[in-house]
């Protein structure tokens, strides 16, 4: 998740939160550094945007805690994302239930004004504004919720409607932990066995396609120029071409989009040392962004 702090992006590699399901220290040093690589292969300029690990701002385990103190469990109970983990078969630990409170630590810790995110996480979002209402109610004398000013900001949640939701190759949302991802950066016999593998439906090849609940159609509308995609459009609704040729049109497309970032992660991918500077940069940059507040909150609460 990204937020806006400050009137500038700020992007971290959540390598707290991915403690929840990694067990291998050095797997996890290696995804944290790799995240902070695909970001800026795709485009992101630290010069510009503030790249950090979470891990490097001890402040935001600070306020975790103390926002803990103040949450419902019933408000974690109902969290969408810690059901469907469990309903899932993950085990039901305190990270995987505390997630939602280090989530809003994460983002109030540098006074984000708003916080860009995909369809399924607005009750995060929800959640964080609760968190800094609660906070503020309980720490700061005469705070009025409707007229919001106190120690932590209630950010806003925006939902780009063109990717509010983007499908995997099996129809649910795309999710590495549902196993059914394309790797962007992935070689190319993997990208194509899973472009080859998105599920479709028994429609014949003269038949007009359904556009709901279609991922491969989907996920065309995501990657394809808008003038290619009006293309396909037409054809789809018509009929007259099997899915085989809209997964080489797809196969086609994904590279056309993502191969100047795929060499570019390449690139970058051989000097691990620039990375981990740009990172350490970073969380000096935050951590100036996050003083003032976490001094205020230490101050509130009596620390």
């Amino acid at each position: 998740m990204a937020t806006l702090a400050a009137h500038q992006l700020a992007r971290r590699a959540a390598n707290l939160h991915a403690l929840t399901s990694l067990r291998e220290s050095g797997v996890a040093r290696e995804l944290a550094r790799d995240r902070a690589i695909a970001l800026v292969a795709l485009g992101l300029d630290p010069r510009r945007a503030i790249l950090f690990r979470q891990s490097d701002i001890p402040e935001i385990l600070e306020l975790f805690w103390i926002l803990g103190t103040l949450v419902p469990l019933s408000h974690l109970e109902r969290a969408h994302s810690y059901k469907d983990k469990i309903a899932r078969g993950l085990r039901p630990e305190f990270g995987l239930f505390a997630y939602p409170v280090l989530m809003a630590a994460d983002i109030l810790l540098y006074g984000a004004d708003v916080v860009p995110v995909g369809k399924d996480q607005i009750q995060h979002v929800e959640f964080v504004r609760d968190r800094a209402t609660r906070f503020n109610m309980t720490y700061v004398c005469g705070y009025d919720p409707a007229h919001p000013a106190g120690i932590l900001k209630l950010p806003e949640a925006r939902v780009q409607a063109a990717t509010a939701v983007v499908p995997g190759i099996d129809g649910q949302k795309m999710s590495k932990s549902h196993g059914n991802t394309i790797d962007l950066f992935g070689t190319d016999g993997e990208i194509e066995k899973r472009i080859a593998g998105i599920k479709t439906d028994s429609t014949p090849v003269d038949g007009p396609k359904p556009t709901e609940s279609s991922p491969l159609y989907e996920l065309l509308n995501l990657v394809l120029p808008e003038k290619e995609f009006r293309e396909v459009d037409k054809s789809w609704r018509e009929g007259g071409k099997g899915y085989g040729e809209y997964k080489k049109i797809l196969h086609h497309g994904f590279h056309a989009a993502f191969d100047a970032a795929r060499v570019r992660h390449a690139e970058l991918s051989r000097d691990p040392e620039r990375i981990d500077r740009t990172l350490a940069e970073g969380a000096e940059r935050a951590r100036g962004i996050a003083a003032p507040i976490i001094s205020r909150v230490r101050e509130a609460v009596g620390l």
